[in-house]
């Protein structure tokens, strides 16, 4: 059984960084794809950044975030993360990390593994 579970966020000032991990266990990380996605309160989630499978070297981030944040993994240690600078109070939510055995794309469709996120509030 695949499980993710998210740690690293925490309370930041405007203009700071934060690095978010991912951890798997079920095995087979290599053949899965990754995405990070933010949950605010009432609002649908939305696309982050996404990493393919294997060695990942191809990487898809949403424009609000493209040139700050940054998504690698670390294959020996079955996990994800996002790098996050020069963070903005609009960055504000839970990160939730999800798993594909398919391609990796911008759709909450396209993962079939969760997490239960990790909160990241960003103050002015």
């Amino acid at each position: 059984q695949v499980q993710l579970v998210e740690s690293g966020g925490g309370l930041v000032q405007a203009g700071g960084s934060l690095r978010l991990s991912c951890e798997f266990s079920g095995g087979g990380f290599d053949d899965y794809s990754f995405g990070w996605f933010r949950r605010e309160p009432g609002k649908e989630r939305q696309f982050v950044a996404a990493i393919n499978w294997g060695r990942g070297s191809s990487t898809y981030y949403a424009d609000s975030v493209k040139g700050r944040f940054t998504i690698s993994r670390d294959n020996n240690k079955n996990t994800v993360y996002l790098q996050m600078r020069n963070l903005k109070p609009e960055d504000t939510g839970d990160y939730d990390c999800a798993a594909t055995s398919r391609m990796y794309g911008p759709k909450e469709w396209e993962y079939q593994y969760w997490g239960r996120g990790t909160q990241v509030t960003v103050s002015s």
